[in-house]
């Protein structure tokens, strides 16, 4: 047991670190200044808009036809918006965070102010398009912060974070090591 105990000890141990990869500065920058020519605000901006709203409309249908808001398509606009964002808009920079996060706000808003035109016309017996022309908004602000609770702020704080965080590019580790050396 002595002589076990002494080798253990004159082992040297393993070295298990691997050295960390060596990263040339300038590759790398050329390498994200590549990424940032591929993307396109303008146009992720525009088809996280229009997801938005799809988004809104869906959101509207759901809520008239199962008579209750259901808080997680708050959720699911805030992914859809920001997916749609990264899918054209292809953003490594902070920008393309903000506008999915305005936009997926900006989904959730809308498809609690749709529901609520549509409840309006189903009681007065009017047609959507009818109703949202005629009403007043100031009207339909008041009702809707009449109706906001904790429920809406954490929902759509979700949506903010989800609208802001799916709405930049993935780009590997494997990807930039392999640019960055």
């Amino acid at each position: 047991m002595e002589n076990q105990n002494e080798e253990l000890e004159n082992t040297s141990p393993v070295e298990t670190e691997q050295q960390a990869p060596v990263f040339n500065q300038e590759k790398l920058n050329q390498y994200l200044e590549s990424l940032r020519l591929e993307q396109n605000l303008p146009m992720g901006a525009l088809v996280a808009f229009v997801t938005a709203l799809i988004g809104a409309v869906i959101w509207a249908a759901i809520t008239v036809s199962t008579g209750y808001q259901i808080g997680y398509m708050a959720i699911a606009i805030g992914f859809i918006v920001g997916y749609a964002n990264r899918s054209v808009g292809k953003g490594i920079d902070q920008i393309f965070g903000i506008v999915g996060a305005l936009f997926a706000f900006l989904g959730c808003f809308l498809g609690n102010y749709f529901s609520l035109i549509a409840f309006v016309a189903d009681a007065e017996g009017l047609g959507y398009m009818e109703t949202l022309g005629a009403i007043e908004i100031p009207l339909v602000l008041e009702a809707m912060a009449e109706d906001f609770g904790m429920y809406d702020i954490l929902f759509y704080g979700l949506a903010v974070y989800e609208g802001y965080k799916f709405s930049f590019r993935q780009v590997g580790e494997d990807e930039i090591l392999g640019n960055a050396q």
